[in-house]
């Protein structure tokens, strides 16, 4: 059986499609395809616990992204998390009032950030700060509060 150069070529671009494929997948779940920064203005929220948030992990709201986390900071007097937004500048029009949740997301246990609009009739804007967050959820801390409340109930049972 003899190889053609055109079965070589053929080879070459089937396995130069697969690396590039594999390539974009690695940036897609990196959360690194986004090059191009968008127009965006920052908010900040503080979080008792920021668990396994990352910056560029995603903001969205209503399922839709809408940005993506800039930074987070640890304040020392407050001992809380300081998580700055960016918010694309084409959702300029979420209320005062927005509350900001971590949820997970997906199999992984990808963290995000998810904004719930309120209903005042002034808007966030650049520097602005969200008043009501709600924490991670640390799955760790949450099973141990399930086993010692389970514990003292036992031995409350005993008595």
């Amino acid at each position: 059986m003899q190889h053609t150069k055109t079965q070589d070529t053929l080879v070459g671009l089937f396995v130069a499609s697969g690396i590039a494929g594999l390539f974009f997948l690695a940036l897609q779940v990196s959360n690194l395809s986004s090059f191009v920064d968008q127009d965006s203005y920052a908010v900040t929220a503080r979080f008792e616990n920021s668990g396994g948030l990352k910056v560029k992990s995603p903001v969205s709201a209503a399922g839709v992204k809408i940005g993506q986390v800039s930074s987070i900071n640890f304040d020392p007097k407050t001992y809380q998390s300081i998580v700055t937004l960016n918010i694309y500048s084409q959702y300029n029009n979420l209320p005062e009032d927005t509350t900001a949740s971590i949820f997970t997301a997906g199999l992984l246990g990808e963290q995000y950030v998810n904004l719930d609009a309120g209903g005042s009739d002034s808007f966030l804007k650049n520097g602005s700060k969200i008043e009501i967050t709600q924490s991670a959820i640390i799955l760790e801390k949450a099973i141990g509060q399930f086993l010692f409340k389970s514990a003292e109930e036992k031995a409350q049972a005993k008595k």
